[in-house]
Formats: structure tokens, C-alpha cells, sequence
């Protein structure tokens, strides 16, 4: 059976992003295969230990990559201070055509357009793809799935790391559809009475108040703290009064642009002038929201970069959405060339986590082989780039852990899912819900 095939059986998606499923990848011809290890997001970890203790299936999976597609070489991005990891991925490479790539401690490092350009020297086109400078760039972890898809083995289980705000941080294997009560509980509870959840990280997850929602395929982790903890407090004002804050004071100063990590690498991304689109009329609007087209969402100008905390990545989001509603594209220059300052307008993550008050929280989450057996899980039908899963169980019918519950629409992008606990399926609609008991 080939690769692609394999990946595709076993659902596996992107579990670093988008979850942008794997198999279509693995059906591309390039030169390089890029496994993303920099984890760049604040108090995150589970990519350090996934590779300090599983290095062999990391490595393996890269050789599946690179035979499915013919790639020559093969490379790891890491961050340097990760000295573990990288010791570990250096004893389990035994083929030349892999190798190690190490970053700075800088963020965001893990942005598949700075990491292309660190480990291979190729600037990815505007709105462009790696496969358009023939690199496939894949997590850790999906890389992990890949090789354990090869031993047919589905993705049911998910590293994550809880940390923040919790008694005893922890990075473990959840299984896919555990709730985020049941994970917190694994980490020792919250050490606070009031708290919230980032998932997935700070700067680019969502905040989250429903402690029953559920783990998925691209959960990196989830981040306890505090309620009155200003990062909740920020993310969680309407994002219509984020615009109307900025409308009235933003000065146009450019710090969000002069240290957005896109615009110092030369994309034209300048969201001093998109926050500009949030006072004009509908004609101007186009015109400023054109310099957010290149964003990657990194969250750096909002909550690091502006000194009067305002929410340029917001109104980035905003100009992007709106000009894809319209059908603009983008037309500004396709030639990228990185700024003189490059090199030194990084921000370095122990100084990104200061200006977020988050360094209390910087501790050890030491991986940890837990026994987690949840009474009930949730399995979203879209946890995916592409079109839901379709159920191919009912309500009543009893499951086995592993077994394929719902599979790819018919010529449609998508993942399949499969149990992640044995038991009786007692919903179907929108997500898949099995119970134990």
C-alpha cells in the first residue's frame, strides 16, 4: 500500500496548525521534507518532549515522507537551546539525507515561511505555498502519525501540554475527544478558582470558557489563567470594540509593522497602515486592507509590538476576511527580499513572555506516560481543512477503540476519524460522542 494511501487511512492531519490533511502532501514530488519542531508558542512544550522521547518515529516518519515524494533531503528544524531533543534526534538519524537545522530562541520560529527561509534559503512567493519552492513542511507530531499510520495505526491520541495555571504541568497523550475538564484534571487541577483556556497557545489559540469542549487532532495544548489575567481580559472583549479602540487611538506609530516577523523577512505586510482601513470609507478600506493579505496571524503586533496595546492582528483578520469576501486578490510585488534588519528585530521568546506576564508560568511540563481513561469523549466531525467527516456509526452501536467511525465525503478534501475509546455511540450530529460507562 503506498504512503499517501496509509496516511490517509489513518486520518492523519496537520497536528501543528490548520489540520490540513496529510495524504494530500504525501502525493507531492519536491526536493525537501521540513519537519517543524521550533514550538514557538509561550509554555507550550509537547513537540520538545514528542521528539526528547519518541526521536526514532520522528525520523521514521521523514523517511516515509521523503520516499513518497522523491525529496532528497530531509531536515528538522529545532530550536538550539533544545539541547535534549537534539541529542536524541541526533542518535536516531541513520541516513545522510537527514539532518538538523537549528533556530534561535525567537518567535515565531515555527512560521513555515521563517523556517523555510532559515533551513533552506528559499523565500516561499506571496500567498505561496512551500510546495511552490518545492518543500512539503509538516509538525512533528503529524510526522509521529505518519510512521504509526505505516504500522496501521489511526490517529486517536494526541500529545498535549497543560500548563499556567495548574498544579502540576504536565505534557501527556490524550486520547482525541477528551474534554478539557478531564485534561486539566490530569495536571493536577487549576491552582485558581477563576480561570479561563487558551488553546493551543496565547498568541495564536482561541480563549475558551467551556471546559466540556474537546480535545481534536490539532490541539497543542491548553493554557490555564486566571480570569483577571489581562491576556483574558483583552481576548475577550468584542472584536468590534477591539476596532473601535483603535479607530480612535491609534497614532500610527508602526512599531507593528517595523517588528512584524513577515514584513522583516520582506512580504509587504503593514498593519499600521491596515488599521488605518478601520476610519475609512469602503473604497479606502480595500486599499489599506491590501497590506494584510501577507499575515500570518502571529498575534505579535497586538500583543507585544504596539505600546499602546492595541489590536492590529484583529483588524488584520478583519482586512483579510473582508478582501476574500470581495474575491481581491492579492496584487502588490511578488518579489521578496528580507529587510537589512532581519537578523535583529527578533523577539526573543523569554522577552515576549515578560511583556505577557506569563513568565510565573514558565515551568517544566515533563512528559509523563498517564493513564487517562475518560468516561465519554467527543469527536468533532470537522477538526480539519476540507469538507466534515461522514459518520458511518449510529447512536446505539457499540465501538471499539481505533475502529473507523467516519470516513471522507466522496471527492471531497477531509480526514477520517476513527474511536478513541471503546464504548456505545450515543450521538452522531455534528460531533461523534461515545461513552464507556
Amino acid at each position: 500500500m503506498q504512503t499517501a494511501e496509509l496516511i490517509r487511512n489513518a486520518g492523519v492531519v496537520g497536528a501543528g496548525g490548520a489540520g490540513f490533511p496529510a495524504h494530500v502532501k504525501a502525493n507531492a514530488q519536491v526536493e525537501y521534507i521540513i519537519a517543524n519542531g521550533a514550538e514557538c508558542e509561550p509554555l507550550l512544550h509537547k513537540d520538545l518532549e514528542l521528539m526528547v522521547h519518541y526521536p526514532e518515529r520522528v525520523v521514521h516518519g521523514v523517511k516515509l515522507l521523503m520516499q513518497a515524494t522523491g525529496a532528497q533531503q530531509g531536515i528538522i528544524g529545532i530550536k538550539e537551546k533544545n539541547k535534549r531533543a537534539i541529542d536524541a534526534l541526533n542518535a536516531a538519524i541513520d541516513d545522510p539525507a537527514i539532518r538538523l537545522h537549528t533556530l534561535g530562541d525567537f518567535y515565531p520560529s515555527g512560521d513555515e515561511y521563517i523556517l523555510v527561509y532559515e533551513a533552506t534559503g528559499r523565500l516561499i512567493p506571496p500567498q505561496g505555498l512551500p510546495l511552490d519552492v518545492g518543500i512539503v513542511v509538516n509538525n512533528v507530531e503529524t510526522l509521529y502519525n505518519i510512521s504509526s499510520a505505516a504500522d496501521g495505526t489511526p490517529v486517536i491520541d494526541k500529545f498535549i501540554t497543560v500548563a499556567g495555571a495548574v498544579n502540576n504541568p504536565v505534557t501527556f497523550i490524550a486520547p482525541v475527544g477528551m474534554s478539557y475538564r478531564d485534561a486539566i484534571a490530569m495536571a493536577g487541577g487549576a491552582s485558581v478558582s477563576e480561570f479561563s483556556v487558551f488553546v493551543s497557545g496565547i498568541m495564536m489559540g482561541k480563549l475558551e470558557f467551556d471546559l466540556d469542549l474537546p480535545i481534536t487532532k490539532t490541539c497543542a495544548g491548553l493554557i490555564v489563567l486566571p480570569t483577571d489575567h489581562t491576556l483574558v481580559q483583552r481576548k475577550s472583549l468584542p472584536v468590534e470594540r477591539m476596532h473601535s479602540i483603535g479607530k480612535s487611538a491609534c497614532d500610527q506609530c508602526s512599531y507593528c509593522t517595523e517588528l512584524c516577523p513577515r514584513y522583516t523577512l520582506g512580504y509587504d505586510v503593514q498593519p499600521h497602515k491596515v488599521m488605518r482601513s478601520l476610519s475609512f470609507t469602503a473604497t479606502g478600506e480595500d486599499i489599506w486592507n491590501q497590506f494584510a493579505q501577507l499575515c500570518c496571524g502571529c498575534g505579535l503586533c497586538t500583543l507585544y509590538a504596539c505600546p499602546e496595546y492595541l489590536f492590529p492582528k484583529e483588524a488584520c483578520d478583519k482586512g483579510r476576511h473582508d478582501l476574500k469576501e470581495k474575491g481581491i486578490k492579492w496584487e502588490g510585488p511578488m518579489e521578496v527580499q528580507p529587510h537589512p534588519m532581519y537578523e535583529y528585530r527578533r523577539t526573543p521568546l523569554k522577552q515576549l513572555m515578560q511583556r505577557l506576564d506569563v513568565l510565573q508560568y514558565d515551568r517544566h511540563t515533563p512528559f509523563q506516560q498517564m493513564e487517562s481513561h475518560p468516561t465519554r469523549v467527543t469527536i468533532p466531525l470537522s477538526q480539519h481543512i476540507g469538507a466534515p467527516a461522514q459518520p458511518i456509526v449510529t447512536a446505539g452501536q457499540t465501538v471499539s477503540r481505533g475502529q473507523l467511525i467516519a470516513d471522507i465525503p466522496a471527492d471531497k478534501l477531509g480526514a477520517r476519524l476513527h474511536a478513541s475509546i471503546s464504548g456505545v455511540v450515543k450521538d452522531v450530529t455534528g460531533a461523534i460522542v461515545i461513552e464507556n460507562q
